[in-house]
């Protein structure tokens, strides 16, 4: 058969046909146990009766009107979500993907503050479309592929205090991951945090969370803002919100909520009954089946048991977790494979990183123990 697809991604030499729980089985039968979930997305893992059931009925039932038209399932959807957060957020906007969703609030920054340059931090991933782009760092040099960058845009080193010092009255955003992913599950911790939203405050700058990997509860709470006690203007989320269907959502504080108005933004599929359905379905299983504890319980578990073989060290928070490696993470990446073990890698070459299934036990821990010793025996 010949194959049309666009090849712009390397490929893991895995033939998946199917999945359940925190396993995936592939085409010979051999089962693997997925410590990557599908770059973030598979929070309820694979084959959740009560996220399958809630795709199936409102595919049965609607499966599809535009924003024009009133829902109710898109209603309860924004409500679930910011009920969820325990955070201040006003209103939500619901879209299709995570870049999609830093576009939009960027574009509310610049409409807040009338100004024309945006903050970003080295080593960020904030997307692939043109302004998400433009934010995300070595974008430029690798693959942004756009003549120029829509905005202007100042990146500052991550976790350094003194750096903050580059967002003035001149800024109208910066734009972090609490926790960064690309960036090797890198967490900018509270006190950071802490001083960015007063940098921000000071000089009249709007502070978005990107939160379309950390948040959704990977980082044992509801958001990595929960977490750490700091409450941005505005949080963007994807990737786990629909556990494997495209759904993101922008989430606004008072400040950006009082400048929406009609026609302000716009989407087609975003906040479409099937997606909205789903975020609502992965909302109760993440509440009902207690997955924070589960998340912050088997979290330190990996903290506390897998910093050994080729592991020395450990950053990042609940299931956005880096194993900082003795050797190239590649190299220990491939090894786990070899033993069963899907991982993922990371921008920085020594981190090897996490993202399971929020269902992840521990015993699935253990597993993971025992193949990085048997790595390291064998050097």
């Amino acid at each position: 058969m010949t194959d049309h697809l666009a090849p712009v991604f390397a490929q893991y030499p895995l033939d998946i046909v199917s999945g359940e729980g925190v396993w995936l089985r592939t085409a010979d039968g051999r089962r693997v146990l997925d410590l990557y979930g599908g770059h973030a997305v598979a929070a309820l893992g694979y084959g959740h009766a009560g996220w399958t059931r809630a795709l199936q009925q409102q595919a049965a039932t609607l499966n599809f009107q535009s924003n024009a038209v009133p829902l109710e399932v898109r209603t309860r959807a924004a409500d679930r979500l910011v009920r969820f957060s325990a955070l201040d957020m006003r209103s939500v906007f619901f879209v299709n993907s995570g870049a999609e969703a830093n576009e939009n609030a960027l574009k509310m920054a610049f409409r807040l503050t009338g100004r024309s340059e945006v903050v970003a931090l080295e080593q960020s991933f904030h997307g692939r479309t043109a302004a998400a782009g433009a934010i995300t760092w070595g974008a430029a040099a690798k693959w942004f592929g756009f003549p120029r960058a829509p905005f202007d845009v100042k990146f500052i080193a991550r976790r350094d205090f003194a750096a903050l010092a580059g967002i003035t009255e001149a800024t109208a955003a910066v734009i972090v991951e609490p926790v960064q992913g690309v960036g090797g599950a890198f967490d900018l911790g509270a006190e950071y945090l802490a001083t960015l939203r007063a940098r921000c405050d000071a000089v009249g700058a709007v502070l978005i969370f990107d939160e379309v990997q950390c948040g959704m509860g990977r980082v044992g709470a509801p958001f990595a803002a929960v977490l750490y006690g700091v409450v941005p203007d505005m949080i963007t989320t994807a990737k786990a919100l629909g556990n494997g269907f495209p759904c993101a959502a922008l989430m606004m504080g008072p400040r950006a909520a009082a400048a929406v108005k009609l026609d302000a933004l716009g989407t087609t599929f975003g906040g479409g009954p099937m997606a909205c359905a789903v975020i609502e379905a992965t909302i109760e299983a993440i509440e009902n089946e207690h997955l924070l504890n589960n998340v912050q319980r088997v979290g330190e578990l990996i903290r506390e048991r897998c910093q050994v073989g080729p592991v020395g060290g450990y950053q990042g928070a609940g299931f956005l977790a880096g194993l900082i490696c003795k050797r190239p993470a590649k190299e220990v990446h491939a090894a786990l494979l070899a033993r069963g073990i899907l991982a993922g890698t990371s921008g920085d070459p020594a981190v090897l990183r996490l993202l399971p299934p929020f269902t992840l036990g521990a015993a699935e821990v253990e597993q993971l123990r025992s193949a990085l010793l048997e790595i390291g025996a064998q050097g």
